[in-house]
């Protein structure tokens, strides 16, 4: 267990906060109540459910991910895959905002909010925890060559 407290595993914890921040800080904000997913004037993770798939999915795999440190093969793909919908949530997020677009009234303002940024923290945290993971392994593997 004493891997657990190496530094990556900070990164992957940080980079699954950066995940469940997206069910407390809003994609975007509206004035005023509009198309389905601006009903309550917030867009968030909730309002789809692939988005909160992708959310959900995301920060359960950056956790996972912590606790794989006997395997780093895996744990540096599982980053990859975190990483990748880190990558797919905004994009989606605005796929699916803007298939509303059409629909809302051309005088509501949309603000863009703190949620829009933590994907691209996780994107980052999860980049640093793959370089460490890396980093670990050329160790391990120099020192079974001095074996």
């Amino acid at each position: 267990l004493c891997m657990i407290q190496r530094i990556q595993s900070i990164f992957l914890l940080i980079a699954a906060a950066s995940f469940g921040g997206l069910f407390m800080l809003p994609l975007a904000v509206s004035d005023k109540p509009t198309a389905q997913s601006l009903a309550d004037k917030v867009y968030d993770v909730t309002d789809h459910i692939a988005l909160l798939i992708l959310a959900l999915a995301g920060a359960i795999l950056a956790l996972v991910a912590i606790f794989l440190f006997k395997n780093r093969p895996l744990q540096l793909k599982l980053g990859y895959v975190v990483i990748s919908m880190a990558i797919l949530l905004p994009l989606a997020a605005f796929l699916l905002f803007t298939n509303q677009a059409p629909m809302m009234d051309s005088a509501v303002h949309v603000e863009d909010q703190a949620g829009v940024f933590l994907p691209g923290g996780a994107i980052l945290f999860t980049a640093l925890a793959n370089y460490f993971i890396r980093k670990d392994d050329k160790l391990v593997k120099s020192m079974d060559r001095l074996r």
